[in-house]
């Protein structure tokens, strides 16, 4: 690989950093409007219909054979279940604290692949496991005083976390056999399929929200899905799923800051507390061991 193409898979990350920062914002504001089931499938149409624009434009086509079980199980688990439950736990939740929830993703995405692609559990990787859980409890606990749904909203953004966690680890053996386009394209399709259900639930939504909330909707399926992912699914396949879950650790501190300045909330302290705890776990998680020798030199 050369440096030219790490440069612009570095690009690739950033821009799928901030378009994702300022979605935790946008489903916010559309949340108000449309139930969690209705803005996940208009966000994925929406999303659909742009990416197909350009791979007809790019003339890409279908995806290889072996492509598709990654591609079907990210578009189910990341496109589809994880675009629910966060629109659901943001209702409960602000923005900055489902964003520091969700990027408990990395760990998990560690785990995933000890277990499936036999990687094995370092201890660094259990102790950052445990720093993590125990950032959750302390927002859990610190939203217990204002009623179940915000404890409900905590379990909803880790179930999100999770399953971002296991549309990460299958898509990344796709983009072996297909452009990060291909993956993008055919994974937000199925997505949509599967949020099917939600359709009569959308209609209802579109003739009574408001035109902000509908553009909310549409932005966030043309740019932090169609774009972001697409350049997520670029970088990605040029780089490990560990590396690039990394780079989502500055999606917290920017989402805080798009949610202060658009809708006028931070987080309260004791959830900010939490919140750090669960990305100093994920930080400990990922940190490498110095070498022996290289400590022996010191």
């Amino acid at each position: 690989m050369d440096l030219s193409m790490d440069r612009r898979a570095m690009v690739a990350a950033l821009t799928t950093v901030v378009l994702w920062a300022s979605a935790f914002v946008a489903i916010r504001a559309a949340g108000e409007h449309f139930a969690p089931g209705a803005l996940a499938l208009g966000r994925l149409v929406a999303g659909a219909l742009t990416l197909l624009v350009f791979l007809v434009i790019r003339r890409e086509g279908l995806p290889k054979r072996e492509a598709w079980p990654g591609i079907a199980a990210a578009g189910v688990l990341w496109f589809g279940a994880y675009m629910v439950v966060l629109n659901w736990g943001e209702q409960l939740v602000d923005a900055g604290t489902a964003a520091m929830l969700v990027n408990v993703g990395p760990i998990l995405i560690a785990l995933l692949g000890g277990w499936l692609l036999r990687e094995g559990f370092p201890g660094r990787l259990l102790a950052g496991l445990a720093v993590s859980f125990a950032g959750a409890v302390v927002v859990g606990l610190s939203m217990s005083g204002r009623g179940h749904a915000p404890v409900l909203g905590v379990v909803l953004c880790l179930l999100a976390a999770i399953t971002y966690a296991g549309g990460v680890v299958s898509q990344k053996p796709a983009l072996k056999h297909a452009s990060a386009l291909q993956v993008t394209t055919f994974g937000c399709l199925i997505g949509a399929i599967a949020c099917l259900p939600f359709a009569g639930q959308l209609v209802d939504d579109l003739a009574t929200a408001p035109a902000e909330a509908t553009l909310s909707m549409l932005y966030l399926g043309v740019f932090p899905t169609a774009l972001a992912f697409t350049t997520w699914a670029y970088a990605l396949a040029r780089t490990t799923a560990g590396k690039m879950g990394s780079t989502t650790y500055a999606v917290p501190a920017v989402v805080v800051l798009m949610s202060w300045a658009v809708l006028g909330e931070v987080p309260g302290w004791r959830s900010l507390a939490g919140g750090v705890l669960c990305l100093a776990g994920v930080a400990v998680s990922r940190a490498k061991r110095e070498p022996v020798l290289a400590r022996q030199r010191l």
